[in-house]
């Protein structure tokens, strides 16, 4: 059997279409990667027929059978507790167990995420784990955004945390140094938000992180930053009126330029502009999120991805491993926590 580079655990249930998207993005990332070994997760009855013949490499292509699917509208308590055997739970313990580098899920977020966390722990001194994503920027890049929706309520401490990992994440991932940091708020004085912002800008001035300071929303997408840090509701309506902005500056111009024989021909003319600009502003090119705090590489898709959206996040998989993002988080939250005056991150307990 060929070596591999690495194992992607593909949970291929969930998500909104299941396998009508989990299996052709698999075949089509196992063509594209041929280093990297996939092993897909789930009911080995319902894959298999849609794996067709002579797919990929000898061995890259596994599959892990699982009997129970956790669905979008089970409780954490019922994936937790009462399917054992599901093919997220069996896609997580495949990654502690070693079978695999990393794993993905497009299935209910506060499952995968409650489910990833019991199989793999969080890192030392982190109490809750968080879900980070890129989001793009007007200077060409991404802005990392955490956390997405993993932690509703949020102490100051929570959000220094998120700082740490997101400044860990950005500096693994995309070697920079000392990447910059801002805290979310309704404004750039030191006097605006609530008590737990204000204090979480304490924490975050006397970490050792390149703290710029509070941001607005609309640093997001200038590029201001390259770490923004919010608790999870501001952050998942951040990400959601994000995507459903830009559905709606696509499907307007679209209208638009169809209106008349005269604006379909000045459309025309348009287009390589255009397809530049769709481009630019596809979500599904930065679909992907990943869970960190965790011992493993964790990574959730939207739920609603398309083929092409859900190769991207195995594909960010494949790079987190690469990148040696665990490792590289590791190192840096020992490096900024050594550098932190007292008390240290993880002191404070989480909220239950």
């Amino acid at each position: 059997m060929p070596d591999y580079s690495l194992t992607v655990a593909i949970e291929c249930m969930g998500g909104d279409h299941g396998l009508p998207v989990t299996v052709p993005a698999v075949l089509a990332f196992a063509k594209r990667f041929p280093d990297t070994r996939c092993l897909l997760v789930g009911d080995e009855a319902r894959i298999r027929p849609l794996l067709g013949e002579g797919v990929g490499r000898e061995g890259q292509i596994e599959i892990l059978h699982a009997s129970e699917v956790v669905t979008m509208d089970d409780s954490v308590e019922v994936a937790l507790r009462r399917k054992k055997d599901s093919s997220m739970r069996l896609a997580a313990q495949a990654v502690k167990d070693g079978r695999a580098d990393a794993a993905v899920s497009a299935g209910n977020t506060g499952a995968w995420m409650a489910i990833s966390r019991y199989v793999l722990k969080t890192l030392d001194g982190i109490d809750r784990p968080a879900i980070a994503t890129a989001l793009p920027n007007q200077k060409g890049g991404a802005t990392t955004v955490l956390d997405l929706g993993a932690n509703v309520d949020c102490s100051a401490e929570h959000l220094l945390q998120f700082g740490l990992m997101g400044s860990a994440l950005v500096s693994a991932v995309d070697h920079q140094a000392q990447p910059s940091v801002g805290l979310l708020n309704i404004g750039e004085e030191l006097i605006k938000g609530n008590e737990v912002v204000k204090q979480a800008a304490d924490l975050l001035r006397g970490s050792g992180l390149n703290f710029y300071g509070n941001v607005e929303g609309d640093d997001i997408f200038k590029g201001t930053v390259d770490v923004v840090v919010c608790d999870g509701f501001v952050g998942n309506v951040v990400l959601k009126s994000a995507e459903g902005l830009a559905r709606m500056i696509s499907t307007m111009m679209r209208e638009e330029f169809r209106r008349t024989p005269l604006t379909m021909l000045a459309g025309g003319i348009a287009m390589p502009v255009l397809r530049r600009f769709r481009a630019r502003v596809d979500n599904r090119r930065y679909n992907g999120a990943a869970l960190l705090g965790l011992r493993g590489i964790v990574i959730k898709s939207h739920g609603s991805a398309d083929v092409y959206a859900y190769g991207q996040a195995l594909q960010r998989a494949r790079d987190a491993v690469l990148n040696g993002l665990l490792q590289g988080t590791i190192q840096r939250l020992d490096a900024l926590r050594s550098r932190m005056p007292s008390p240290s991150v993880g002191d404070t307990p989480a909220a239950v």
